[in-house]
């Protein structure tokens, strides 16, 4: 399945402003735009560079506007919406195809009989953009002129500009703009086109999905050089920009590179799967290069090819819980244990009192560990990496660490996580606190407090207990006690159970007694690889699931029929908030999901249909990736980031699983 748009899509103005291209450099930097070319988001632009990897990411190139002189006519071929409603230049009108090779994202221009293709990519490990425009047909030479828009700004923020005065230097083959004395120095170059140095504000870019957001909606971007060529048919030209003084601007060269990379995960991914395994759809091949996006480097003064795992573009950073939930789909799944085990070994050094960091910690900075289940995954993505690898060394430098980690969590740690003795379930939190994955904040107002002992967890326990004895077995360490301890929790889970609704209950001993809200978590009791549900009440849960919560797209986080379902998910921060987990649907909970369904009903090939929309998705929203997140009603319109490392995770996972289950033809 190629991703590929004609006309029919790329000359629709809302069609082609809604789906969005993202490129990365595996150090948290990133470019990402809309298909037709107009910017609608703070977080657009050709360099948001990385320049405290994996963050500080900062926009230092916003766009690049492309007029076409050939013959005697002009051919606009950008596009810009302004803060009074208009568009101009209409250069989308000149869009003939859209495409994604791998990831990096090619357009096709038809200027009269002329066809310029532009490519977009970034180099690998550095903060550098490459744009590359070939002549594919035309009857004369044309000219091509390129405006750099630049800024210098917090990727969460916006400018107005307000007299700012960059310095704007002509250096070899191009500019160098430096935004203020001590900002790092920004190369705009090419290897053909000359360069000519301006300073003009533009005022007032409208940004629709910041207004949809809530958020301020119009931005000014600095014209700060104009770079020109005659290009014959068949002729190339390179742009690059970069936080580099020399980066290579041979395009041909650094695009074979950027192909060859991406072939090696695709071939790495296809030796990794059974010998008997069926030729991979493309939209799987995909997800592989998606998953690829999200790791980065997260470089520690013990270890300067540390790894983690971004939770999703274009916002989000390294999370704690989000990158144990992703590491087995992001990296196991896709043949890369060694980035798994650089994951595991980075995220072990910041294990304290038992938990690991929530939002993992800048340079300087205080790790946030305001989580609960960020933790008991970890053990779940050291199992599936030990079932992958049988890496006995990992296993017995990280022991001490899991036995720390239990003993704290049966004693008690922060946020009023412990072990309840009366019953062997975790109960966690306390007022103002959010612990769970459901865990928005407006103010002082959680939303989803779960104050408790929320099932997930105690799932998550459960299976971490089960894990740890297995562990210790394998490396010949006392088992005893945490069998024992596994035992007695299920034993007393049998509490989760509410017979009159026929599924569980959402969260036990809470300041309100029992929450019989219909959610997902309870899926999770029967996806890990320890379920403590017996085999009929494993059936209800997906039962109740599919009839409630299921969508195209994954699961809602309520049922429709709560009173405090909300199934749209859109306006200002308090707006948003509100609905995050109270009837959207969440993207990564199709795969829990579906192993719950393959464990119950023991059909692969009906199990793997539920991912079957999501192959579908890849043309909407991120290209080539899936969301964070959908609205609960009918479209299920996407939502959130347009690449979300769990969501890309947990269908690959699935996928894999499936197919290792569906027999050979």
């Amino acid at each position: 399945m190629c991703i590929e748009f004609g006309r029919e899509i790329c000359g629709i103005l809302d069609s082609a402003e809604s789906r969005e291209w993202l490129v990365t450099n595996g150090i948290g930097g990133y470019a990402s735009g809309t298909i037709a070319g107009l910017l609608t988001r703070r977080y657009h632009g050709l360099l948001m560079a990385a320049l405290k990897p994996p963050l500080g990411r900062t926009l230092l190139l916003a766009k690049v506007d492309e007029n076409v002189l050939y013959g005697d006519k002009i051919y606009p071929l950008c596009t810009n919406r302004w803060t009074d409603g208009i568009v101009s230049p209409n250069g989308y009108q000149h869009i003939e195809r859209f495409s994604l090779e791998g990831t990096i994202p090619v357009w096709r221009f038809a200027c009269a009989d002329a066809l310029l293709e532009k490519r977009i990519w970034m180099q690998q490990g550095a903060n550098t953009t490459y744009v590359h425009y070939l002549l594919r047909r035309a009857s004369q030479p044309l000219q091509l002129t390129l405006k750099a828009m630049v800024n210098y700004r917090d990727y969460h923020g916006s400018t107005q500009s307000n007299g700012w005065k960059m310095s704007v230097e002509l250096v070899e083959r191009g500019i160098c703009v430096t935004a203020y004395e001590s900002a790092v120095p920004l190369y705009l170059l090419s290897d053909r086109a000359s360069a000519v140095p301006a300073h003009n504000w533009y005022y007032g870019f409208d940004l629709v999905a910041e207004r949809y957001r809530g958020l301020s909606d119009r931005e000014d971007h600095l014209h700060a050089a104009t770079f020109q060529i005659i290009i014959n048919p068949g002729e190339s030209l390179t742009f690059v920009a970069s936080t580099e003084k020399e980066p290579n601007l041979n395009g041909e060269t650094a695009l074979k590179l950027r192909r060859t990379q991406e072939q090696k995960l695709i071939t790495l991914w296809k030796s990794s799967r059974s010998s008997h395994a069926k030729e991979t759809p493309a939209w799987v091949n995909h997800l592989v290069l998606a998953a690829d996006q999200f790791i980065v480097d997260r470089p520690r003064h013990d270890d300067i090819h540390g790894k983690t795992i971004i939770a999703g573009y274009h916002w989000f950073s390294d999370w704690g819980r989000d990158t144990m939930i992703s590491l087995p789909g992001v990296t196991l799944s896709t043949g890369r244990s060694e980035i798994a085990r650089s994951i595991l070994r980075t995220y072990a050094k910041y294990v304290d009192k038992g938990m690991l960091p929530n939002r993992f910690p800048d340079a300087g900075e205080t790790p946030e560990y305001n989580t609960v289940d960020a933790t008991l995954w970890y053990f779940e993505a050291l199992h599936a990496y030990y079932r992958f690898t049988e890496d006995d060394d990992l296993l017995e430098e990280l022991f001490p660490i899991l036995v720390d980690i239990i003993d704290w969590h049966s004693r008690g740690t922060r946020y009023n996580i412990h072990l309840d003795a009366a019953d062997g379930l975790l109960y966690a939190g306390e007022a103002g606190t959010q612990l769970t994955w459901m865990d928005a904040k407006i103010g002082d107002w959680v939303v989803t407090p779960r104050i408790g002992k929320p099932i997930e967890v105690n799932a998550l326990w459960y299976n971490a207990l089960r894990i740890m004895a297995n562990l210790a077995r394998h490396i010949g360490k006392p088992h005893q006690e945490y069998d024992a301890m596994a035992e007695r929790t299920l034993v007393r889970f049998s509490r989760f159970w509410n017979q009159e609704a026929g599924y569980c209950y959402d969260v036990l001993d809470g300041p309100d007694g029992n929450d019989p809200s219909l959610r997902p978590n309870q899926i999770f009791a029967v996806s890990l690889s320890e379920s403590p549900l017996t085999p009929n009440q494993q059936k209800a849960v997906v039962d109740a699931c599919a009839r409630m919560l299921l969508t195209s797209h994954a699961l809602r986080s309520l049922s429709p029929d709560h009173p405090q379902y909300q199934g749209q998910y859109g306006g200002d921060q308090h707006q948003r908030d509100s609905a995050y987990h109270q009837g959207t649907t969440w993207g990564w909970l199709i795969g829990p999901f579906v192993l719950a369904y393959l464990r119950v009903y023991k059909n692969p090939a009906q199990a793997r249909q539920f991912l079957e929309p999501m192959a579908n998705h890849l043309h909407a929203h991120g290209i080539g990736s899936l969301s964070e997140i959908f609205d609960g009603d009918a479209p299920i319109t996407p939502r959130g980031c347009i690449a979300q490392a769990w969501t890309v995770a947990e269908v690959l996972r699935a996928w894999l699983v499936t197919e290792q289950l569906i027999a050979p033809l």
